[in-house]
């Protein structure tokens, strides 16, 4: 791995804010890092307020949206509300769904079925709200390239609203209103809203048209929040807020839906990571093994019984997700020995009974292995259907967008991306975005690079210093967790690998350590997961750096500080 430094702020600013402060100076560098050099900016970023969330009328569209809604309650016209089938998309549409029913009865839900209809609007919704007298669809999280189907929509005397937060094309939809902050011309002050964060936006305008107070759609941020950390958007700005007033909602006064999946994993205080690895999956499982609807479903049940039995059910299909991209998994790794393409600066593969929900993930853990640019094909009805995920600093829609020739359809964001195109054009695609990625991608992002925020001496990490550094959360994209790096550091001979042992005569492949630093006698307990391997020559070296993260451990009733490893070198 690549260790790279931050560069230092300045002495002086970083001196000045850690006195006005009183907090020490590793943490007052970690603020100036972050753009945070006053102590009011210090004051917003500890204590995130919605008072400071923007004016939703400020994005190109709202009123024209807001109008076009209030008019169909006004003159009893069903509502569609229309979302993509993951995390954000479903959240999204059970966000703007549920606050709609409170002001007006006709409204209806819509989700589109991963395999029958794929990715985005399609002419079956448009169908299905012709069939049922619907003549306004709301679509949340996707809709931004569906010129098309707008038009087709058109025709049948539909009118949508859309509000997207993925990169438009050089047209966009001719729709009653689009909401999109990426657009060119939309001056709305932040733009990496996540979709159901722009639904959001939607529902706030409409509440201050109605002179609705701010405190009645706090209850929806548990959803907003769930959509901020599956969907990996950057967590700053009005994304901090939202989704550190979010993680309260959840870890206060959840949903009923919520509530019956933090029952089953047993958790009481839930962080953002924890939302990333215990809710998301299992909301995402409903599309990808069943339908959206179901998560939909779950999201907006009030009755916590018939909760916990809907939670229950994607519990099931959570299961069965594990399973299938674990064997899909082994497979391409596989197909890439075979292939003999283990040198490749990307990773394509194919195989036709891949299940279509899982390809992305599968893309995800093939990264793992094979540290580049990768995109995993399968069958879709008479195409071919690929996942696409990338290496930090790679934009892999660009690199998508200069192969568009054997394409027929592709959109998403700089390092996740879904595209289609024919069977016929499977090699030349291949072909073509190997030699792509080959030309853009620098050598520097082949490798895994750990950023290090600051270097500490270990005897600073004390009580006052993690409790000041847990305020710094929520962490995710633009606030990430701060790594540290120590020196001059020693094993005091009791470290051990730990962890099962799947097969015999295998090590554990954890790494448990009881770090000894300077003159101090004092041993620090570190953990590092996949890092067994080093133990031998940390044992024998006379002493190593190490890049770390700070967790506090609890166990036996007794709380402690811990290293979280990442790396280390002799």
């Amino acid at each position: 791995m690549r260790w790279i430094s931050k560069t230092s702020p300045d002495v002086e600013i970083v001196d000045t804010l850690s006195k006005s402060l009183g907090i020490n100076k590793v943490l007052s560098q970690l603020l100036v890092q972050r753009g945070i050099q006053t102590f009011e900016a210090a004051k917003s970023f500890f204590r995130p307020s919605l008072d400071e969330l923007h004016d939703p009328f400020l994005m190109k569209g709202m009123e024209q949206a807001v109008t076009r809604v209030l008019h169909a309650i006004e003159n009893g016209e069903s509502i569609m509300v229309y979302g993509d089938y993951d995390v954000d998309g479903t959240t999204a549409v059970a966000l703007v769904s549920s606050y709609l029913l409170t002001l007006y009865p006709n409204v209806v839900t819509y989700i589109p079925d991963r395999y029958e209809e794929g990715y985005g609007i399609s002419y079956q919704g448009i169908d299905f709200a012709e069939d049922n007298d619907i003549s306004l669809i709301i679509a949340l999280d996707c809709g931004i390239k569906a010129i098309e189907k707008v038009a087709y929509a058109k025709e049948k005397n539909i009118d949508f609203i859309i509000c997207d937060h993925h990169r438009p094309g050089a047209i966009v939809p001719e729709a009653v209103a689009v909401l999109d902050p990426k657009q060119k011309d939309c001056t709305y002050p932040y733009d990496e809203l996540s979709g159901c964060g722009v639904g959001f936006k939607f529902i706030q305008a409409i509440a201050q048209i109605q002179e609705q107070p701010f405190s009645e759609l706090i209850p929806y941020l548990d959803l907003l929040a769930i959509s901020i950390a599956a969907d990996i958007v950057p967590i700053d700005g009005e994304n901090r807020i939202l989704a550190y007033h979010g993680l309260k909602v959840i870890n206060s006064n959840p949903r009923p839906g919520v509530k019956a999946i933090l029952e089953q994993v047993q958790k009481q205080v839930l962080t953002i990571t924890d939302v990333v690895f215990i809710i998301a999956p299992r909301i995402n499982a409903a599309g990808r093994i069943k339908k959206g609807i179901h998560a939909v479903e779950l999201m907006t049940e009030r009755d916590f019984t018939l909760a916990k039995k809907y939670a229950s059910a994607i519990d099931q299909y959570n299961a069965d997700r594990k399973e299938l991209d674990k064997k899909i998994t082994e497979e391409a790794l596989q197909q890439i020995k075979e292939n003999k393409e283990e040198q490749n600066s990307t990773t394509v593969v194919y195989a036709e009974n891949w299940h279509k929900g899982v390809i992305g993930i599968v893309a995800s853990r093939l990264i793992e292995t094979y540290y580049r640019p990768t995109l995993v094909f399968t069958k879709s009805g008479e195409k071919l259907a690929a996942s696409a995920r990338s290496v930090k600093g790679f934009d892999v829609y660009n690199a998508l967008e200069a192969c568009s020739e054997h394409i027929e359809q592709f959109g998403g964001h700089k390092y996740a991306a879904g595209l289609t195109l024919l069977p016929e054009n499977y090699k030349a695609f291949k072909d073509a975005f190997e030699i792509e990625v080959n030309k853009t991608l620098p050598d520097a992002l082949k490798t895994p690079e750990i950023v290090i925020d600051a270097e500490v001496e270990l005897a600073d990490l004390t009580a006052k210093f993690y409790r000041i550094l847990s305020q710094f959360a929520p962490f995710g994209p633009a606030n990430m967790k701060p790594v540290f790096k120590a020196t001059a550091l020693r094993d005091n001979g009791y470290g051990k690998r730990i962890g099962k042992v799947m097969l015999e005569g295998d090590l554990p492949e954890h790494l448990r350590l009881n770090i000894v630093y300077g003159a101090d006698d004092k041993t620090y307990n570190a953990i590092g997961f996949g890092m067994g391997s080093h133990l031998e020559e940390i044992e024998k070296a006379p002493s190593f750096e190490a890049a770390f993260t700070v967790e506090e451990n609890h166990w036996n009733g007794y709380t402690s500080l811990q290293l979280m490893l990442k790396d280390l070198k002799i």
